[in-house]
């Protein structure tokens, strides 16, 4: 029996879903993300340090728990599509997409043809069960989902384009890049940011296509929600231990110190 995408199922209902961002490359972090109660999880291999072997240990780890994992590539090659989707990816959120073009490319990598021109290999394929899944070929198309991130001026300026393109199947407006672009670089809140963010979403919603966006503070992701955004990502795993672990060394040992320093 295929593999059915729950996210892709999930988006098509009427409920925000809210995931949290995998940045750590091992897989008892996964498992731990995975059992915390999110609607799903994005292993990040653009800016965490994945490889092949490492993101499919996080699917591997992620799928017991029922939860729809993402996987965000460094890029969107159609070489990494196709390794992507056949170690088991079914959702990929694919960066840095500036024109309709690429967006149309990236597409076809995704899916068999005729609809695309990714390459066959089940037998080698862990999404395939190694050809043990009879139905995958006729299925598959049906059960990828295709996520594209705005986060540039340009991208931006293309977006009625990029969401009028068949085969995607959602818009990620990434705050970071898009911040940093318009000149509000480390402050993906700022108030012209925001907007131009809520801008987009209306846009998505009027092509028929689901908006998502990462806000980890819960008011500007509570404000993003009420403007449309179906899926938002609300926290990084490395950020919250970092931020955690900071937390708990200053309870024991930032006024000590400060006194200590001051007796020398």
């Amino acid at each position: 029996m295929s593999k059915k995408n729950l996210f892709k199922q999930a988006l098509a209902g009427d409920k925000p879903l809210y995931g949290l961002w995998q940045g750590i490359p091992d897989s008892t972090v996964a498992e731990i993300g995975a059992g915390a109660g999110f609607d799903w999880l994005l292993v990040d291999a653009e800016h965490g340090p994945f490889d092949l072997r490492s993101v499919m240990s996080h699917l591997q780890a992620i799928e017991s728990y029922n939860v729809p994992a993402l996987v965000r590539p460094a890029e969107g090659s159609t070489a990494l599509i196709k390794q992507l989707l056949d170690i088991g990816a079914q959702t990929l959120l694919v960066p840095m997409v500036d024109t309709a073009e690429q967006a149309t490319q990236i597409v076809k990598a995704a899916k068999y043809p005729p609809a695309g021109i990714r390459g066959l290999g089940t037998s080698m394929a862990r999404a395939a069960n190694w050809n043990r899944d009879v139905n995958y070929l006729q299925t598959a198309n049906d059960n990828i989902c295709v996520i594209v991130q705005i986060e540039t001026l340009l991208g931006l300026k293309n977006i009625k384009e990029i969401v009028a393109v068949e085969g995607v199947d959602a818009i990620f407006i990434g705050p970071s890049d898009l911040s940093a672009a318009m000149g509000h670089v480390g402050n993906p809140g700022h108030p012209e940011v925001v907007s131009a963010i809520e801008n987009g979403f209306k846009i998505i919603q009027d092509a028929g296509k689901h908006p998502g966006v990462l806000a980890v503070n819960k008011e500007l992701a509570d404000k993003y929600v009420r403007a449309g955004a179906r899926f938002v990502g609300v926290g990084v795993d490395a950020a919250l231990l970092a931020n955690a672990t900071r937390q708990l060394a200053l309870q024991f040992t930032s006024s000590e110190n400060e006194v200590e320093t001051a007796g020398y």
